[in-house]
C-alpha cells in the first residue's frame, strides 16, 4: 500500500485544471475534490505531465561506475521527471545476451526511482558482424524490445536486414546509430564544413547520416519491420523520415536537446564538454529538426545522456570522449525552445516526451498513459514558468560534463511520482 496523494489544481495537458487523487499507484479520482489524502500536493500554476519516457539513456553499469550507476543514473532521472528510461547496451560486458539484459533490469528495480528498461546490442560484443541474443533477451525477464549497437552503426547492410527480420516476429524494434563509417571515420569528431576547416577538425559529414538512414527505411520497408532512428541530427535526414514515413514505412525518430539548441559554433574554444556523436551542427539543422518535431516527422525527444568520468573528456578536443549530460535538463530545454516559441503545446510535450516514447519502447501499457481515472500514477509535475540557470556542480549525476552549465533556462520539474510514490518532492529527491 502507498500512500494516498492529492495534487490540488493542477494544470492538464490539454489545458484544463483539476484535483488528482493519487491512491495504490493509480489515479482514482478527477474533479474540485475535498477528499482527504495522507499528503496534498499545492499544485496552483502547475503543469501536470504522465510521467517522461527517455528512449536513450547511457547508466555504464556495468564497467563504468566512475562515470555513472544504475543507481546515480536513476536519480538523475528522477530529478529530469522521468519514470522510465531506456538502458543503452555499450556497457562492458555489453547487454548482448538474455543473463546480461536482467542484471541491468534487477539494478533498476534495486534503484527504484524509474523503471529501467534494458537495450539489447543488435550484434554480439557490438561488433556489426553476428546477431545477439535477441530472441532470448526478448523471451527473458527483461522482455528486450529495443535493439542497438548504439556508439556504433550497424554498418552492414545484410545484419542489418537480418535484424530487421528477426525482431519483427515478437514486434521488436532496431534503433540505428546512423553513421556510415566510410564516410565519418574513426577521427571524425565534429561538423564537417567550414569551421571544421578552421578549426583543424577532423570533419563528419551530414551525408554519413543520412545514407544510413535511407539505406535503413528502404530495408524496413523490405522487411515489413520497425527501425527507429536515434539522434536525428540533419535537415537531410529529416526529409529521408519524412518521405518514408508517407510511402507508410514504419520508421520512427528521435531527437535530442541538445541538436535542438547548441550549434557547431560552440566548438571555437576547443571546450571538449560540446564534443558528442552525431556533433552539433549548423543553425539550419537545428531550425529543421524543431520543424519537424512540431509536425510529427520526428516522434519524440530523447536525451542520449551519456556521462563521462572527468579524465575522459579533459583532453584536446579530437581524442575526449563523445557525449554530454541530459537527463535533468532535458524538459527546461524543450520547454525553451519549443514551448516558449510557440512550436509545442503541452499536449505536444506530453506527446514527445512520454506517450510516443513510451509507444516505441512498448512501455505503453504503464508509462505514457493519458491522466485519466484508473490510469498508472507515473506522473511529473512542472513549473512551466520557473527560471534556472543550470548548475553542472548541483546535478545528481556522477559526472559533470554538462553542456547546459550557466545557461538560463525555463521550466523546472517539480515533483515525480513512480507508481504513486515520490520519487521527487519540491525539485528534490523525495
Amino acid at each position: 500500500m502507498t500512500a494516498s496523494i492529492l495534487i490540488k489544481g493542477a494544470t492538464l495537458p490539454d489545458g484544463t485544471t483539476t484535483d488528482v487523487l493519487v491512491q495504490d499507484g493509480t489515479v482514482t479520482e478527477l474533479g474540485t475534490l475535498a477528499t482527504k489524502a495522507e499528503r496534498t500536493i499545492e499544485a496552483d500554476g502547475l503543469r501536470l505531465l504522465p510521467g517522461l519516457v527517455d528512449l536513450h539513456t547511457h547508466l555504464r553499469e556495468p564497467g563504468r561506475e566512475d562515470a555513472e550507476t544504475v543507481l546515480t543514473g536513476s536519480r538523475a532521472a528522477a530529478v529530469g521527471g522521468y519514470t522510465a528510461v531506456l538502458a543503452m547496451a555499450n556497457t562492458s560486458p555489453v547487454t548482448d545476451t538474455a543473463e546480461a539484459a536482467e542484471r541491468v533490469l534487477d539494478l533498476g528495480r534495486a534503484a527504484g526511482l524509474v523503471d529501467v528498461q534494458p537495450v539489447g546490442a543488435v550484434t554480439k560484443g557490438l561488433a556489426g558482424e553476428e546477431l545477439a541474443e535477441l530472441g532470448l533477451m526478448a523471451r527473458s525477464r527483461a522482455k528486450v524490445r529495443v535493439f542497438s549497437d548504439d556508439g556504433r552503426c550497424v554498418h552492414d547492410p545484410r545484419v542489418m536486414r537480418r535484424a530487421l527480420e528477426y525482431v519483427k516476429a515478437f514486434g521488436g524494434v532496431v534503433s540505428q546509430h546512423s553513421q556510415d563509417p566510410s564516410l565519418a571515420g574513426p577521427t571524425a569528431c565534429c561538423h564537417e564544413g567550414e569551421l571544421s576547416g578552421q578549426l583543424g577538425l577532423p570533419g563528419w559529414p551530414g551525408v554519413a547520416e543520412e545514407i544510413i538512414v535511407a539505406r535503413d527505411v528502404m530495408l524496413a520497408r523490405h522487411t515489413s519491420s520497425r527501425v527507429h532512428v536515434a539522434h536525428v541530427s540533419t535537415a537531410g535526414s529529416v526529409e529521408v523520415v519524412r518521405w518514408a514515413k508517407a510511402q507508410g514505412i514504419d520508421v520512427t525518430a528521435e531527437v535530442t536537446p541538445h541538436h535542438l539548441l547548441l550549434t557547431t559554433d560552440l566548438l571555437t574554444g576547443y571546450d571538449p564538454t560540446f564534443k558528442v556523436n552525431p556533433p552539433l551542427r549548423p543553425d539550419e539543422d537545428v531550425q529543421a529538426l524543431r520543424a519537424a518535431l512540431a509536425d510529427g516527422t520526428i516522434d519524440a525527444v530523447a536525451t542520449d545522456h551519456a556521462p563521462h568520468a572527468r579524465h575522459d573528456k579533459e583532453h584536446a578536443f579530437v581524442d575526449a570522449a563523445f557525449g554530454m549530460l541530459g537527463l535533468e535538463t532535458a524538459l527546461p530545454v524543450v520547454t525553451t525552445v519549443m514551448v516558449e516559441n510557440g512550436l509545442l503545446d503541452w499536449a505536444g510535450v506530453a506527446r514527445v516526451m512520454s506517450a510516443s516514447p513510451a509507444r516505441i519502447a512498448g512501455l505503453d501499457g504503464a508509462h505514457g498513459r493519458p491522466i485519466a481515472v484508473g490510469e498508472p500514477a507515473n506522473l511529473t509535475l512542472v513549473d512551466p514558468a520557473a527560471k534556472v540557470v543550470v548548475d553542472r556542480a548541483a546535478s545528481v549525476s556522477l559526472s559533470r560534463n554538462n553542456p547546459w552549465h550557466d545557461h538560463l533556462l525555463t521550466g523546472r520539474v517539480v515533483a515525480t511520482l513512480l507508481r504513486g510514490t515520490p520519487t521527487v518532492l519540491e525539485g528534490a529527491l523525495a
